[in-house]
């Protein structure tokens, strides 16, 4: 192996060491207790320079962001709020996202340049955790009248690469009773991490969808939300600016070792 071989393989763990991109939504702005849904038609914001996506006719459709605090009132009038009652770690700011079960998809997050995403954290929103557990007109408790029957609310995230191209998906269980012990059963509440290094390096869009065995002859019957915080990618520039940085010392202390 050559001096600048072993040089080089002595910087490599610091190749994987790199600044990050966390789209936290603390740099948009709200009024106290409110919500953007997309009705000024701009089809979508931008946080971090990262963009959500939405779409607003006689509802919405896709991401938001709100800053309500109301973890405990059901039903559809408080459809903007997050189950823990504040973003992760007590911010401001969330993004909250309803998934159009029957026209074209909205919610959709596109980044500014392909990348590997890490990850994000997510929550139930209050009026889809308070029908799971209580039920509403239009949608079951879960686990139905004796608590066994194996219901579930699942969030995937797919990955689509710059010519729209799946690069893979990630699935996410926002409640499960699916277990034969009760005691297993449950419905998020609090801030959870998903991993989505899975998805690859050349991810370029994120798209979601939504599905849950309470679902009739009309569609599915859990509303269908979720909130999100943090998301979280990596900065391309800082990964080639250590590599450069290595690389140049590498060099450096070669061409000294031959002098």
């Amino acid at each position: 192996m050559t001096p600048v071989a072993v040089i080089l393989t002595a910087f490599l763990p610091l190749l994987a060491i790199h600044a990050t991109t966390v789209v936290d939504f603390e740099d948009l702005s709200l009024a106290p207790d409110s919500h953007y849904d997309g009705s000024d038609l701009s089809g979508g914001f931008s946080s971090h320079g990262v963009l959500f996506q939405n779409e607003f006719d006689l509802f919405w459709d896709g991401f938001g962001y709100s800053n309500v605090n109301d973890p405990t009132t059901p039903g559809f009038g408080n459809q903007f709020a997050v189950s823990s009652g504040t973003g992760f770690g007590g911010g401001g700011i969330y993004a909250v996202a309803t998934h159009d079960l029957f026209g074209e998809q909205a919610d959709i997050v596109t980044l500014s340049a392909p990348t590997q995403v890490l990850g994000f954290y997510v929550n139930n929103t209050t009026y889809a955790a308070l029908s799971m557990r209580d039920g509403d007109s239009f949608a079951k408790a879960f686990g139905g009248t004796t608590g066994s029957d194996p219901d579930w609310f699942r969030l995937t995230v797919r990955g689509e690469d710059a010519g729209g191209q799946p690069t893979g998906q990630v699935e996410f269980y926002l409640a499960d009773f699916r277990s034969a012990d009760p005691g297993q059963d449950y419905i998020v509440t609090d801030w959870t991490w998903v991993d989505t290094t899975v998805l690859g390096p050349n991810v370029s869009s994120l798209h979601f969808d939504l599905a849950s065995s309470d679902t009739g002859t009309y569609g599915m019957n859990t509303p269908a939300y979720f909130a999100m915080d943090n998301l979280t990618i990596p900065e391309p520039a800082s990964i080639s600016m250590i590599a450069i940085g290595a690389i140049l010392l590498a060099r450096r202390r070669v061409l000294e070792g031959r002098s």
